[in-house]
């Protein structure tokens, strides 16, 4: 940096009621089970100067699973998948903000689920712009998602189908619905 670069970074906190994070992975080899986690937390330093610098860290509880069949979010929380007694968070923290074109972004970072961190970049649009909502707080909000491989992170439970393929695909897409304020 330069000494006449200035940087206009400011705090915003995840508002958990106005947040989701949604998956979809194929069940059967037939249809997408989609899900979400409530319950976001974490914040964004956001840098409005130089994006590239900007940084956010979240964390999801797993407890927070549901998928709309509380068997199934039941199995989901257990050892054979999220391990949420061991591992009771999903946390990502990011490694780098590089904007591709208009109000585009790829924020990469580390997601780690059941304790396995790895690499993912999201691809994030649609960050708005400031807004003052009725009780004077500022907030933005923006969509993201990302693809991953659910056997990266240990979750790789599954159960052959009579007719050939199995139960779980293994490939999950991951979209994030977040609004923050600033704070």
């Amino acid at each position: 940096m330069t000494p006449t670069e200035t940087h206009s970074t400011t705090t915003w906190k995840i508002d958990p009621a106005h947040s989701a994070a949604e998956f979809k992975v194929k069940h059967m080899m037939i249809a997408n089970v989609k899900g979400t986690f409530n319950g976001l937390s974490g914040t964004l330093e956001l840098d409005q100067t130089h994006p590239a610098h900007s940084h956010i860290e979240a964390q999801i509880p797993v407890s927070a699973i549901s998928t709309g069949d509380t068997s199934r979010d039941g199995h989901l929380k257990s050892g054979d998948f999220f391990d949420a007694e061991k591992h009771p968070h999903l946390t990502f923290k990011s490694t780098g903000v590089r904007h591709v074109s208009g109000d585009e972004y790829a924020v990469t970072g580390d997601l780690a689920i059941r304790g396995v961190k790895h690499p993912v970049t999201f691809k994030v649009e649609e960050l708005s712009k400031p807004q003052k909502d009725p009780w004077g707080n500022m907030r933005i909000g923006l969509s993201a998602t990302t693809r991953v491989n659910r056997k990266d992170f240990g979750l790789t439970w599954n159960s052959t189908l009579e007719t050939g393929g199995v139960l779980v695909g293994d490939q999950v897409e991951i979209t994030l619905d977040v609004q923050f304020i600033k704070g």
